[in-house]
Order: structure tokens, then C-alpha cells, then sequence
């Protein structure tokens, strides 16, 4: 029997992220995909690639969970970026109101095209209507230090510490990233339950973030999870997915290369 899986997300242009991204992957891990699109970010390639935002109605992203959720059996969902306050109030309803079994929430705190005040607002939604349904929680640098409070992450243990700081907020799970910014040769990601904490380690493929992998790792974890996978098992394929994605890199005309996903064959 296929399994399913759903991801509430932006959609963006290039292909490099987003809905897109999260669609690719969940093919690839050989799960059929449903999507419900929460804004529209198009780079801007005649203003050094800035981004365009263009938010999706609120009642048009509560039709699309309502047709998505009435054609399908659906308990496994990805939460990617969201970007107002009133999507976030129509997610964390659906959230609210549907008996998910799993919960992936990649957490775009910085909504890039809005304005400092309004980011502040979408984070601050996010972080009280949306993290306490988390299963995972995959937070990048950026995003750990902001949720942790912390000023610093610039080891393998203060990203530990991010992830214990951040795990009291209410998810089951952390999986903070350290990417290629963590110091060293490796890229680093830790994944924390409440008790214990597990390295996840590969070396890093160049010095320069790609994008997508984000996307990526939280997809294939909604993915595997679908699958019935634990959460250690499930980021472990995620991890190395995004390795083989890297290695394997989309060059397009933009200042930045995009993970290839299908470049997994595990």
C-alpha cells in the first residue's frame, strides 16, 4: 500500500525550495506527496536575487487543508514556511482539529520580504501556536540560536545545549543543525528527545551552504516517518540524503547551487 504524506509550505519559483523541494523528496523516498501552498516567494534576478513574498489568502489555504484532508487518509505532515500570523492561526487549527500521528515542522522564523515588525509577529505565532504539536523540529543555526536564546553556538555541545533549551518549548524531538557553519570539517546535526542526544556526522561538502537542504532533511524525515520508521531511523536517511543532494548539486544562474534529491538511491 503507498504511503502518504502532506506538507503545508511555500512554494518557491526556482524549484530550490519549498513545496517544490518537499514534493521531489517525498517522491524519491517513494511516498506520494500532497500539498497545500501557504505564500509565493520568487527571487528577484534583476535585484540581486531578493526575495518576493505574495501571502496565500488564509481562506484559501483552509479550502486547500480541506480538500487535502477530505480525499485522503492523512496523518503525517511537514510544516514549512508559513510567513503571517493569520496562516499560522489556519495551520495551528488544522493542527489543532486533525488527529496527526506525526508532526515535522521545519521553522522558517525569518520570512524573508517581510517587514522586521511582521517577521517578529510570524515568529513569535510560530513559535506559541505551532512547536508544542511538534514530533521534530528541525531548526538551523540561525533558527536555534533565536528559539534557544542563546547569542553563541559555535560547538558540537553548545548545539547540544540549544537543542535541550529548545526541547522545553514542547516538541518530542530536536534536530538542530550546524550545517556548514558549525567550526570543523564535519556538518553536524543533533538530534535530542528529552533525555538523550545523537550525533549525526558527514563531512562537509564544500564551505558554502546549498540551497534546499533544509527542505530536504525535514521532507525525507516527514517521509520516512510516513513510512513508519522511528524518528533516529528516519533522520539517518534524511542525513544522508542531503549529503548524497549536496554532493550532487544543481548549478543554475543564481548566486547559490540547489540540493539535487535525486541523487539518493538508498
Amino acid at each position: 500500500m503507498v504511503k502518504l504524506a502532506y506538507v503545508i509550505a511555500g512554494s518557491e519559483a526556482t524549484g530550490g525550495a519549498g513545496i517544490q523541494v518537499d514534493l521531489k523528496t517525498f517522491q524519491q523516498l517513494g511516498v506520494y506527496g500532497v500539498g497545500t501552498t501557504t505564500c509565493i516567494v520568487s527571487f528577484d534576478p534583476k535585484k540581486d536575487w531578493a526575495h518576493r513574498f505574495v501571502p496565500v489568502p488564509p481562506d484559501v489555504i483552509s479550502e486547500q487543508i480541506e480538500a487535502a484532508t477530505a480525499a485522503h487518509d492523512l496523518d503525517v505532515v511537514k510544516i514549512g514556511m508559513l510567513g503571517t500570523t493569520e496562516t499560522i492561526e489556519v495551520v495551528a487549527g488544522a493542527l489543532r482539529s486533525h488527529p496527526w500521528r506525526h508532526v515535522v515542522l521545519d521553522p522558517v522564523l525569518i520570512c524573508k520580504g517581510q517587514e522586521p515588525g511582521a517577521a517578529l509577529d510570524t515568529d513569535n505565532a510560530l513559535r506559541e501556536a505551532v512547536l508544542p504539536h511538534a514530533t521534530v523540529v528541525t531548526p538551523n543555526m540561525f533558527e536555534a540560536r533565536t528559539l534557544s536564546g542563546m547569542d553563541e553556538i559555535e560547538s558540537v555541545e553548545d548545539l547540544t545545549e540549544a537543542a535541550r533549551r529548545i526541547h522545553d518549548l514542547g516538541p518530542r524531538y530536536v534536530l538542530a543543525k550546524g550545517g556548514v557553519e558549525l567550526p570543523g570539517e564535519n556538518a553536524v546535526d543533533v538530534l535530542f528527545d528529552g533525555e538523550e542526544a545523537h550525533v549525526f556526522s558527514a563531512p562537509k561538502v564544500g564551505e558554502e551552504r546549498v540551497s534546499g537542504a533544509g527542505c530536504t532533511l525535514a521532507a525525507a524525515v516527514t517521509a520516512e516517518l510516513a513510512k513508519g520508521a522511528d524518528v533516529h531511523d528516519a533522520v539517518a536517511v534524511a542525513k544522508d540524503m542531503v549529503t548524497a543532494g549536496i554532493r550532487a548539486r544543481v548549478s543554475a544562474n543564481t548566486p547559490f547551487d540547489t540540493v539535487w534529491q535525486g541523487a539518493y538511491e538508498g
